[in-house]
């Protein structure tokens, strides 16, 4: 697959495709299952939910939020790797009403007032600014009246006064993105593209956040 965005790193491919998930529990350390049902929790998904999930990956949050929808719940996620698709329908085989679609998330979205819930997980960082726009406006559009976005990603914070331990890392891994990322006030951009009643979560130190902002017309 031949990236849209050259610096970018979360349009996976080959072997990290192929081992995304077993990386990042090395990655966190064993942590990121643990991060990952947190966050749905938090999300208090209701049984009839309609749920959108922007960059679904192998399917791994899918088959959490499946544990909390019904027959009449529906979950569709979007993705643009060939790999990750097989991995998510490999995965999620079990459930009827979950849906993987092969789409670009950057560019605009035919859905309008479908979901409940929006979720977007360590992708929008990867983007840059104009584009992680045009992503939350996708979400906005999405979600009905008092329909919730979730973004799961790093917090703002200075990178010069992050510990050394946590900085190297960072700057080892990480796209050039993520720097202008971690910069920006995030509730204030949501607030921006018509979202509020803010709500928000911090994990590891502070460093990763779970935003939720609310549609209200």
């Amino acid at each position: 697959m031949r990236p849209y965005y050259p610096k970018s790193k979360v349009e996976i491919s080959g072997f990290t495709a192929k081992h995304y998930d077993g990386l990042m529990n090395i990655i966190t350390l064993g942590m990121y299952s643990f991060l990952m049902q947190k966050a749905v929790r938090l999300m208090k998904i209701k049984s009839t939910d309609k749920i959108l999930d922007l960059g679904t990956g192998t399917g791994r949050n899918a088959c959490l939020m499946m544990k909390y929808l019904s027959a009449q719940g529906e979950f569709v996620g979007l993705d643009i790797s060939e790999e990750m698709i097989s991995q998510f329908k490999e995965n999620c085989a079990g459930f009827p009403n979950v849906t993987i679609i092969n789409r670009r998330i950057d560019q605009n979205l035919a859905y309008e007032e479908d979901f409940d819930r929006v979720f977007i997980s360590f992708v929008l960082h990867g983007f840059p600014q104009k584009v992680r726009r045009q992503i939350i406006r996708n979400a906005f559009k999405a979600l009905k009246e008092h329909g919730e976005f979730f973004i799961l990603d790093y917090n703002e914070f200075s990178l010069k006064e992050t510990p050394f331990y946590l900085r190297i890392p960072f700057m080892s891994i990480e796209c050039p993105y993520a720097f202008d990322f971690i910069e920006r006030d995030w509730q204030k951009i949501l607030a921006e593209e018509g979202f509020s009643y803010f709500e928000k979560h911090l994990f590891f130190g502070g460093y990763i956040r779970f935003l939720r902002g609310v549609k209200v017309l």
